[in-house]
């Protein structure tokens, strides 16, 4: 990342936690008794947690907060730091339970303590704040209201959260605005019960989605084109199971490291089993069940299969965040000197991938903070090696961005970040090497001296979570898929009831020629089956009566309201197939 570009980011942080300060004091002001927590600047925005006690805040009121803040920052003319000692803060919030817990947090840790003044309000703060307030906090929108647990756990109370955005000048917090709103019409909670495609149950649990026919063939679309792509790339399939004896996850580390979001069982011998949280520790035994020779290497599984993580229920949201994520997992067991060729099999899939949903990709460079060696296991020979190996490929394959402290604590990575039509970026695949675990499984091949040597372990998910992947999808097309991937490619709509046996004769002919379709067989007025398969953004409508039969041909609509003409079977099924076939975003 460019030092200007962090510049500016850090400067929008300190901008929205600046604003965060003026909400809660507005909040006070309107509410004396409410109990303010923590406001943090956070993706898009910012948002601040208050107890409210017995008062109930809803989205009506968040105009009436928004109002005093413009009023309260007219005499904000910057912020005034205050080192405090713990007795003083403890005094200063005696009657905010939740200010008193992070003070002895933070005296325990040896962080200083500050206190941040802006007009009359004060409150325990880090600092990063913009300079002057009153003429820079002028373009800002809160949004929403929620509920949230303090510290982010269901055992403590429930907080009400409020959430807003700013921005330095009034176009950004209007673009911002519109494409929100656009948002708020893509969101794949809507329209994923709209189009038939998963649902949720509460007697099933929450962050488990149940896929319906039409949800589930679009995730075996996409599942079957990765693994035609691994395929060709020499992928082998393997199998798993859904849960593991514990020792699994303390050899590998993830026992230590995620205890807490493990789903544990408890047999009736007593023995302690968890559900998969990821799958990397059980291909390594598949990998580790005989000696490898280097004529063998590399190695290369694929695997998709679903992994459990206890996620807190305030942090689920649609597919978005779930418990339970299937993960389109593949891991390459390789020498040193095949990671390069390997990183590049995978990058060529990553890219043919996403070219067929027109996402373009932006590529992520994941390293090691230098200055906090602690975080990372393995020595910093490997990790300087393996940093300059995966700069070198990304260098070969075009522009890339450094981050520099977001590696994996076992290797770097390269991720691939997704900008969808809205513009909003999301991380999608990524492909990171691994040093850890070979070393803890003990892991080798026998090299070309007969002697043993360790493996390196590459990790490789092209979607993820296929869940969290179609939540992108869905919202990233509005629903309105390209023909390849459309759960029904084509709605046959039938003028009359004359003409449902040639309707039903033309679904048949696009059945032997692999052709996804519904007919239409309700009474209803033509108008209004074009109107509901628009709704539908079905890509073809096949228009059939009287004329169409007597000539044995359909009348063809596309969901862009462009109307063909008639056009005879075999020249539309080539027009669907190629587009099938080349997988294209155009009808």
């Amino acid at each position: 990342m460019a030092n200007n570009e962090k510049s500016n980011i850090q400067d929008l942080e300190k901008l929205r936690h600046s604003v965060a300060h003026l909400l809660a004091a507005a909040v006070l002001d309107l509410y004396p008794e409410a109990k303010p927590t923590i406001g943090p600047a956070i993706d898009n925005g910012f948002y601040y947690d208050f107890d409210f006690i017995d008062t109930k805040v809803s989205d009506d009121d968040l105009k009436k907060i928004e109002k005093k803040m413009l009023e309260t920052v007219k005499s904000w003319k910057g912020f005034e730091k205050n080192n405090v000692s713990k007795d003083e803060a403890i005094k200063e919030f005696e009657n905010n339970e939740y200010k008193k817990e992070l003070i002895e947090e933070f005296s325990s840790e040896d962080q200083d303590l500050t206190i941040y003044q802006s007009g009359d309000f004060r409150d325990l703060c880090r600092g990063g704040h913009i300079g002057d307030p009153s003429k820079e906090l002028k373009h800002f929108k809160l949004l929403s209201i929620a509920g949230a647990y303090w510290r982010g756990d269901e055992k403590n109370k429930m907080l009400t959260r409020i959430y807003g955005t700013a921005f330095s000048t009034k176009e950004e917090l209007d673009k911002h605005l519109e494409q929100l709103e656009e948002a708020k019409k893509r969101d794949h909670k809507i329209l994923g019960v709209i189009h038939d495609l998963f649902t949720f149950s509460d007697l099933v649990g929450s962050g488990l989605p149940l896929w319906t026919p039409k949800g589930t063939l679009l995730r075996n679309l996409l599942d079957d084109f990765v693994w035609e792509l691994r395929k060709e790339k020499g992928y082998q399939k393997v199998e798993i199971p859904h849960i593991t004896k514990k020792d699994l996850y303390e050899v590998s580390g993830h026992w230590d490291k995620f205890a807490d979001e493990l789903f544990k069982i408890q047999t009736r011998e007593k023995h302690m089993l968890a559900m998969k949280p990821m799958n990397c520790p059980h291909h390594t035994q598949i990998f580790d069940r005989k000696s490898h020779s280097y004529k063998e290497m590399p190695q290369r599984y694929a695997n998709t299969t679903m992994v459990y993580r206890d996620e807190q229920s305030g942090e689920l949201s649609g597919l978005s965040r779930v418990r339970a994520i299937t993960q389109d997992d593949a891991h390459v067991f390789c020498t040193k000197d095949q990671i390069k060729d390997e990183f590049n099999k995978i990058w060529d899939i990553v890219d043919e991938f996403y070219s067929a949903v027109g996402i373009p990709l932006i590529i992520s460079l994941s390293l090691r903070d230098p200055d906090s060696p602690d975080k990372y296991l393995g020595d910093d020979t490997d990790w300087e090696k393996s940093e300059n190996q995966l700069r070198e490929i990304a260098k070969n394959r075009g522009e890339f961005i450094e981050n520099t402290g977001e590696a994996a604590f076992y290797g770097p990575k390269i991720d691939f970040l997704g900008k969808d039509s809205l513009g909003r970026t999301h991380q999608v695949a990524t492909i990171q090497l691994d040093f850890n675990m070979p070393q803890r499984f003990d892991l080798t091949f026998v090299n070309k001296e007969g002697e043993k040597e360790k493996v390196v372990m590459i990790h490789a998910a092209i979607m993820g979570s296929i869940e969290r992947y179609l939540s992108i999808l869905i919202e990233h097309f509005a629903g309105a898929f390209p023909v390849w991937l459309s759960p029904v490619q084509v709605k046959i709509l039938p003028i009359t009831d004359r003409s449902l046996d040639y309707a039903k004769g033309v679904g048949e002919w696009l059945t032997e020629n692999s052709i996804r379709f519904e007919v239409d067989d309700r009474s209803e007025t033509l108008g209004s089956k074009i109107r509901d398969a628009q709704n539908e953004k079905i890509p073809y409508m096949l228009i059939v009566g009287d004329k169409e039969q007597e000539a044995k041909k359909v009348a063809v609509r596309l969901r862009t309201e462009e109307d063909l003409g008639q056009m005879d079977l075999d020249s539309f099924k080539e027009r669907v197939l190629e587009k099938i076939k080349d997988k294209s975003l155009d009808l």
